[in-house]
């Protein structure tokens, strides 16, 4: 049977930490995509914000169908293996004229998952590119442990709240994804990314989904409302809870949301030296 990637981009995985502009989503499907996600914005509340619409996949079959979409369960199992779960899906929505930043950052910094061995496919629902903002990488930076995150002083535009020491990089060395509306990239857990405010006229909107093979394990003491899908294979660990899948085609969830950082707990930190 032919790998839904090649050598060389499994490759490029395993050394830069990333791969991108992999097809999924047609015009057609796009025009689809968006009709659903207009009907998820409607659920939102009044004070709410899009950064809301997460781990909605649980209570909305629209989402799970989205992260269950067997071409990029191929993808993923190029890189995972042939046993793991989906856990985590949110949307990134920059609005035109939106000053929003994404400071750098390493996902499993956020997460109570051990092992680190983790990714995260990035679904362009619009294209994204310099104009509006897409996402900026440290290639192999996924190398290198936990790096120290520190707190922001002060109001600003980021959507996060810590930023990632990049002291050890050299900043020229930053790539940049762009990638066509329907089209995916797929990053490791530890690559330092981050992306910049979208100043056109134009809407970036992407949807994330977070998958980990199998013998990975949350600490429901910090997140006890940690949930799994099995996506591929057998579950022979059986570490995590399992969900229920929605039968609800546009749904939401009310629910506090816990990360590392949200739970008020310090993320484990080993910060990589060069040679």
């Amino acid at each position: 049977m032919t790998k839904a990637l090649n050598d060389s981009q499994i490759a490029q995985f395993h050394e830069k930490g990333y791969i991108d502009a992999l097809p999924v989503f047609d015009a057609e499907d796009l025009a689809t995509l968006n009709i659903g996600l207009a009907e998820e914005l409607k659920l939102l509340e009044a004070g709410e914000t899009t950064k809301e619409i997460r781990e909605w996949h649980e209570a909305s079959r629209f989402l799970f169908d989205i992260c269950m979409n067997q071409k990029i369960l191929d993808y993923v199992e190029c890189l995972l293996g042939p046993d793991y779960y989906l856990w985590a899906s949110n949307f990134f929505i920059k609005e035109p004229r939106s000053l929003e930043s994404v400071t750098w950052h390493q996902d499993a910094y956020y997460w109570p998952l051990d092992p680190r061995a983790s990714l995260t496919v990035w679904l362009a629902f619009d294209d994204a590119d310099s104009e509006n903002g897409s996402m900026e990488i440290l290639p192999g930076s996924h190398k290198g442990g936990i790096f120290t995150h520190n707190r922001l002083e002060g109001e600003g535009s980021s959507v996060l709240d810590l930023e990632c020491d990049t002291s050890a990089f050299d900043l020229g060395t930053v790539e940049r994804i762009n990638m066509k509306a329907g089209q995916i990239s797929i990053h490791s857990d530890q690559l330092i990314h981050g992306s910049p405010g979208n100043p056109s006229d134009r809407r970036r909107a992407g949807l994330t989904a977070r998958y980990s093979p199998t013998n990975v394990k949350c600490d429901l003491s910090v997140n006890p409302n940690f949930k799994v899908y099995q996506a591929r294979g057998t579950d022979t660990y059986n570490y995590n809870p399992k969900a229920e899948v929605p039968t609800e085609q546009y749904g939401r969830l009310y629910r506090e949301h816990l990360s590392i950082e949200e739970a008020g707990k310090e993320a484990e930190e080993k910060t990589w030296k060069k040679n």
